[in-house]
């Protein structure tokens, strides 16, 4: 039995989830946590954030994140798509940086304009 805090809403409710009983999600107050008890054992997957250097902006940095979640296991992988890549300003929200990150169709693009 795996105790688990959903986060899909504020509510934060408390799951438990019975691996042995094909992963059978109890303390859900809706059905969008027995989905997300399920998904985070199954296959869990993460929006990955971070920054990438930047030059001619007002700040050396642009936060940068995946526009979709990836798997969990891919995430430092991910994150070393990052070293090296350096952005060159002006840059808009929602700008591409790195496509199709470790193959997985999810890019990371800006967060912020700089």
């Amino acid at each position: 039995m795996k105790e688990l805090i959903c986060i899909v809403c504020p509510k934060g409710c408390h799951l438990r989830v019975d691996e042995a009983q094909d992963y059978r999600v109890t303390g859900n107050g809706c059905p969008r946590g027995e989905e997300y008890g399920k998904m985070e054992l199954t296959h869990p997957t993460r929006v990955v954030t971070s920054t990438v250097r930047c030059t001619g902006g007002a700040h050396s940095r642009c936060p940068v994140k995946t526009d979709g979640p990836i798997p969990k296991s891919l995430m430092m992988q991910a994150v070393r798509c990052l070293d090296g890549v350096e952005l060159t300003a002006p840059v808009h929200t929602g700008d591409i940086v790195v496509p199709n990150v470790c193959g997985t169709g999810v890019s990371f693009v800006a967060t912020r304009d700089l």
